[in-house]
């Protein structure tokens, strides 16, 4: 039987020899690769600081302790854990949002009606790969003075009226081996806040300002006092180079992936029970997720099941929502009706999508998916 994984990352021999060549040099941990990595990612947005890390949630975590919220931060249910939990570590309190029903990011309508004067910050998670109406959104911001912290980890090189996902206000990005950009595991915040860059700089690195690469050549390279408490939160420099050579490939990769997203929702739109995703025209979408509704009283699981028994690697992104999770489905947390939520996650199932995929493998897809709706309908 023909095996379609849910994601393969798109790598070759230029990851191979960058890992190599740190693992040559001897210089494991943050390193110059590191470095390079945040220099060519700040350049790539046109931001003026780029922080790897450890992972997205670490960035998200951060971006909350570092800016000193510690009221209401408003973000959808519909979303990864991760993101709530770095709310929560950060020191503040999460608040959950319903979501647009045509492209699962956060509804403004419903960020205005949970804002309260305990509000400080808004959280969009761009979902898929496609960007959150910012416009709103830093409309919103603006007119209640609230910072926006933007949970672009799905969304890499998406952008909304021309601009890029990560670049209105704080962005924060991962690398995990399912993005459109993968270092295996790790994260990046950027901003243009220099104040939030000195603090993040030294809160990701046990609170020490100057890393150990930076101090290498100092008269006294072993002061290492920290200035504040920290974490650990640092990629690795093996990390950081598969980043770099990640990174040059990611135009190109973000256009396969726009590429088997026009043919795929081609050939679904010969099969009405399956409704493809919507790309607003203000937006550029780049799939790091290829999602689609399950129509016509079909059972969506049994849906999943089939497909998997096929040997389509298709899941659910995401079940349940956060508001379903024992720790927040209580009343501790403030959220809004969120009906378009409980709607979208009975109807939707993620498909394969990566820049390699064969185009027989998506034929075959195609096909598996037609023979599905025959056999539950």
């Amino acid at each position: 039987m023909r095996k379609i994984p849910l994601c393969i990352p798109y790598t070759g021999q230029e990851e191979k020899d960058a890992v190599c060549e740190v693992i040559d040099s001897g210089w494991y941990a943050h390193g110059p690769k590191n470095h390079e990595f945040e220099e060519r990612f700040a350049e790539y947005l046109g931001v003026k600081h780029a922080f790897t890390m450890n992972s997205c949630t670490s960035a998200l975590h951060l971006a909350v302790e570092g800016l000193g919220i510690t009221g209401e931060v408003i973000l959808p249910s519909f979303t990864f854990v991760a993101s709530a939990n770095a709310v929560i570590t950060g020191g503040a309190k999460p608040v959950f949002a319903d979501i647009s029903y045509d492209t699962c990011n956060i509804d403004p309508a419903s960020i205005e009606r949970m804002i309260s004067p305990q509000t400080e910050a808004i959280m969009p998670v761009h979902y898929g790969g496609q960007s959150a109406d910012m416009t709103a959104i830093m409309e919103i911001a603006e007119k209640h003075k609230l910072i926006v912290i933007e949970d672009s980890a799905e969304t890499i090189g998406g952008t909304h009226n021309g601009r890029l996902t990560g670049t209105f206000d704080i962005g924060c990005f991962s690398f995990y081996p399912t993005k459109n950009l993968t270092t295996g595991e790790g994260g990046m915040l950027t901003t243009n806040d220099d104040q939030l860059a000195l603090k993040v700089k030294a809160l990701l690195a046990h609170g020490i300002d100057k890393s150990t690469y930076e101090r290498e050549d100092k008269e006294k390279a072993w002061y290492r006092s920290a200035s504040r408490i920290g974490y650990n939160f640092r990629m690795s420099n093996i990390l950081a180079a598969i980043g770099v050579e990640q990174l040059k490939k990611l135009p190109e990769m973000n256009r396969m992936r726009r590429d088997l997203a026009t043919r795929l929702t081609e050939a679904l739109a010969e099969i009405p029970e399956v409704e493809a995703p919507v790309e607003r025209p203000e937006n550029k979408h780049v799939y790091q997720m290829y999602t689609v509704r399950i129509k016509e009283g079909l059972d969506r699981d049994e849906f999943v099941r089939s497909l998997n028994n096929k040997g389509i690697g298709a899941s659910i992104h995401f079940f349940p929502p956060v508001h379903y999770m024992p720790p927040y489905s209580g009343q501790d947390f403030r959220r809004d009706n969120l009906s378009v939520t409980e709607e979208v996650i009975r109807e939707i199932i993620t498909l394969p999508m990566y820049p390699q995929m064969a185009a027989d493998d998506l034929a075959y897809m195609v096909d598996s998916i037609r023979n599905t709706v025959s056999e539950l309908r």
